[in-house]
């Protein structure tokens, strides 16, 4: 058995001027994966669909999408043939190409006014296949087909309900690589750092302080919101050891305990791209 353990910087290596050139505070991020090659970073997680979709010119039906790992399921509010509500639902399942495919059922039970009769739910009856086929994070196609009826295929999108806050201060982690056909220092790497959100009603700032990288870093810029998602496709990312750079800000989320998201620079310095997610947890006021 391999034990690997991880060990905090030398702050006086830190803070040398000779150590905190772009290329190596590159370096000092992932050093423990050129040391040890055999372990890599996991994946980032895959984008979770959990939303309410629809088309907004056809504001008036849509479908609710619950995500738990690899499996969805809708509930449909649609209409039928007499212009009055219709109730299915599917369960789906992620395919190789990433699209989510099941059944499609239609289901009868008691009368909301009266106490819930196990009788009157008889079982499902399936009436079709789904499949939401994403886009992006933000967008997808809807197909469902009826056994006895009609083939619908719908382009939609996530629904905004309210703007949501997502300003505060933060602890957390985040998991990114470096890659670049000319990028000396290719690989993964993993930070700790505390983060200070600010927002008003157009913009988003995030500040990244480091733990044990005497460093911090801020992504800024126009923020757009897709129902429970925010995203800053054009960002200014600058680090206090003179990096000046863009980057993008996706699937950034409010989650109970904190907050959540993605960012790309294709250019770091070094011929180098950065891509990462974090993940943290609310600061205690």
């Amino acid at each position: 058995m391999v034990t690997v353990c991880y060990k905090q910087r030398d702050v006086t290596l830190l803070n040398s001027a000779w150590f905190r050139t772009r290329e190596f505070d590159m370096f000092k991020r992932f050093f423990v994966a050129l040391l040890f090659a055999g372990f890599t970073l996991p994946a980032l997680a895959a984008t979770d669909y959990s939303d309410m979709w629809y088309i907004p010119a056809e504001s008036g039906w849509g479908v609710n999408l619950t995500q738990n790992e690899n499996v969805i399921f809708m509930t449909f509010f649609i209409y039928g043939p007499d212009n009055q509500p219709k109730w299915y639902v599917a369960i789906t399942a992620r395919d190789a190409n990433g699209n989510f495919t099941g059944s499609l059922f239609s289901t009868v039970g008691t009368y909301f006014g009266l106490p819930w009769n196990p009788a009157d739910h008889l079982p499902a009856t399936l009436v079709g296949t789904a499949t939401f086929a994403p886009v992006n994070p933000y967008q997808g196609t809807l197909t469902y087909t009826l056994l006895a009826g009609p083939s619908v295929n719908k382009s939609i999108v996530r629904e905004t309900l309210v703007a949501i806050n997502l300003a505060g201060n933060y602890t957390g982690g985040q998991a990114g690589a470096y890659s670049g056909s000319s990028c000396g220092i290719s690989g993964p790497y993993k930070d700790n750092f505390d983060l200070q959100v600010s927002q008003s009603s157009s913009n988003l700032i995030l500040t990244f302080n480091y733990v044990g990288l005497a460093e911090s870093c801020t992504l800024s810029g126009a923020l757009v919101q897709n129902g429970q998602l925010y995203s800053v496709p054009s960002a200014s990312y600058q680090c206090d050891d003179g990096l000046n750079t863009s980057a993008s800000l996706s699937e950034i989320k409010k989650t109970s305990l904190g907050i959540e998201g993605r960012y790309a620079a294709s250019n770091v310095g070094g011929g180098c791209r950065e891509d990462a997610g974090f993940s943290a947890v609310n600061l205690a006021p």
